[in-house]
């Protein structure tokens, strides 16, 4: 038996499931996902609790059991709670905004970034204020949220690919819990 697979699925009083032929949908109070489960792969719902079962013991199977659980439970997660990532901008001169459905990157390049937010997706892009007297090594903060978490991971890793954080300087777009190790240059290594 598969650990993660067997695994059960416990639904909050909000949330509902609903297994038709092939295709599990699952409501919630922040909105609605759907899959379709693989061939040899059922579920069943009792008093709250959603359980994956699989058909025979054959290697494509485990894999596809563990699988689906894992999908169904960021589903259930995701239409209760929702998944959110924070991206840290920075660099000299590095910004973001939202505009209508774009974010735009101003990252140091000969042009400016714009990349189309997914719908499903709810994008905010905050400079850090600056004051007088304190210091603050990032620039801008981009916030993703959505109920999709592959959605929401696939979107920041787009962000963070435009320019990824550099070993010397620690300059571009970063998750906000990476940490990043800052090299010595061709001075530092005398």
């Amino acid at each position: 038996m598969s650990r993660i697979g067997k695994a059960p699925i416990k639904l909050g009083s909000e949330t509902h499931v609903n297994v038709t032929q092939s295709v599990v949908n699952v409501k919630g109070k922040l909105g609605e996902l759907s899959y379709t489960l693989l061939p040899g792969i059922t579920v069943q719902i009792e008093d709250n609790v959603l359980t994956v079962q699989r058909a025979e013991e054959t290697k494509t199977l485990r894999a596809y059991h563990g699988l689906t659980r894992a999908l169904l439970q960021n589903m259930v997660t995701g239409v209760s709670e929702g998944f959110q990532k924070t991206l840290h901008i920075f660099g000299t001169g590095y910004s973001s905004e939202v505009i209508g459905p774009w974010l735009k990157l101003i990252l140091g390049y000969s042009h400016d970034i714009l990349l189309q937010i997914p719908k499903g997706l709810e994008v905010t892009a905050q400079p850090v204020p600056r004051s007088k007297g304190t210091r603050s090594d990032f620039q801008s903060i981009i916030v993703i949220k959505g109920i999709d978490r592959q959605l929401v991971g696939q979107f920041s890793a787009e962000v963070r690919g435009c320019r990824p954080p550099e070993n010397y300087k620690g300059k571009g777009v970063r998750y906000h819990d990476e940490h990043v190790t800052i090299k010595a240059g061709k001075a530092g290594s005398k």
